[in-house]
């Protein structure tokens, strides 16, 4: 038998290994996001929502990981699997997004978008745990995993773009439960990798946040993530009253993916440069860059131009904060690390960045994504005090 991260060879033929398995699930994960990151506004727009309210119903979404994300990762940190979990979760994913096809007003809407919200935000900090933990024994690269879930968000969105030119707002919500139920049926496709179960109380894992380098690690990668929030919840609109096509949209957001991918490609010599936390501040130096540019212009060329930078604002500090996560969490805590991370790091900050996104379209229009640049530069100034704060080993609790 010949065994590797992604075949199993045996003499019954081939069978994917936990790297394929692994792929399979980012890869349809990030097919729902393909979809409902461009798009999910136009959706909420064609539901008469105002543009302060689509701000609200994005945050909800994004609010429930706040409260949902730590217990749930408590939870399976004394269980020790991730698997099936994961499988409840993406099943009750795909059970409420059926509920925004009969979702009309703003409550309703609110209602069922912290449903979808909560079970799809889980999802994310349990997967990169479990692709970490398994790469890390697998002498596997993260990244290399990770990055069939950007292939995929761009396959999605380009043809997205396409599939929805012309065509009314309805084939948004189909395409996305289409996704999610790809996704819920590749969760029964995960590996099945366990870990010794831990014993003892919540407490323990909330002893982090008391952690100023901990701390620090939210502050400086929340900060730049929720700078994203401009761009993920308005540029669509934006860009389609610039005079953009839906295609040419669908293009530009598959372009920071495309750059994205090959930062994940190229993520394993990055890191052995910079180490996690330096390439927070370089992402967070691109992020002043990136959004300072779009807010000043809506012109196609240094929009393509910008849109590059994606694979820093987005892919480094992913890629930093997973890997930051996996080397000062102690590894009996991963999983609560990584879903604190995903609850107060993320959560809180799109949170609370999201309908301060839509006040601030509402009155600046795309001068809004000037904040987001401030916002960037914040962070990357709070990772440069943690890269002089954190001495490179597993955090003292």
């Amino acid at each position: 038998m010949y065994v590797s991260g992604f075949t199993i060879r045996s003499r019954d033929g081939f069978r994917p290994g936990p790297g394929a398995r692994l792929s399979l699930f980012y890869w349809c994960l990030f097919l729902v996001i393909g979809i409902h990151a461009p798009f999910w506004p136009v959706w909420l727009q064609g539901r008469g929502m105002t543009a302060a309210e689509i701000g609200v119903l994005l945050a909800a979404g994004i609010w429930v990981k706040v409260f949902a994300n730590p217990l749930i990762g408590h939870v399976v940190d004394r269980r020790g699997d991730r698997r099936r979990p994961m499988i409840v979760l993406a099943g009750a994913g795909l059970a409420s997004a059926s509920l925004f096809a009969v979702a009309t007003d703003f409550w309703t809407l609110l209602l069922v978008s912290g449903l979808f919200g909560l079970a799809l935000s889980s999802l994310f900090p349990l997967s990169d745990n479990l692709a970490v933990r398994v790469a890390d024994e697998r002498n596997l690269q993260y990244g290399r995993l990770r990055l069939w879930g950007s292939i995929s968000f761009i396959l999605a969105a380009v043809l997205g773009g396409r599939v929805l030119e012309g065509r009314s707002e309805g084939w948004i919500l189909a395409l996305v439960l289409m996704a999610m139920a790809a996704t819920w049926l590749s969760t029964f496709f995960l590996p099945d990798a366990r870990w010794p179960a831990r014993r003892g109380g919540k407490s323990t894992s909330l002893r982090l946040l008391r952690n100023p380098v901990f701390i620090l690690f939210l502050a400086g990668a929340s900060l730049i993530q929720s700078s994203h929030a401009v761009f993920y919840g308005f540029s669509t609109l934006h860009w389609r009253s610039a005079g953009h096509s839906d295609a040419t949209i669908g293009w530009l957001w598959a372009e920071g993916v495309i750059v994205e991918v090959a930062l994940f490609l190229l993520g394993g010599m990055l890191l052995a440069r910079l180490g996690p936390v330096r390439l927070i501040v370089v992402a967070g130096l691109a992020g002043a860059l990136r959004w300072s540019v779009t807010g000043l212009t809506a012109d196609l060329g240094p929009l393509l131009a910008v849109q590059t930078l994606h694979a820093f604002t987005f892919a480094a500090t992913h890629l930093g904060a997973v890997h930051f996560i996996a080397r000062a969490a102690p590894s009996s805590l991963s999983a609560s690390a990584q879903s604190i991370y995903s609850a107060l790091g993320t959560g809180v900050g799109f949170g609370v960045t999201m309908p301060l996104a839509g006040y601030l379209y509402a009155q600046f229009g795309g001068h809004a994504f000037l904040f987001m640049g401030a916002m960037a530069l914040a962070g990357a100034g709070c990772a440069a005090l943690l890269a002089r704060r954190w001495d490179g080993n597993p955090i003292s609790l």
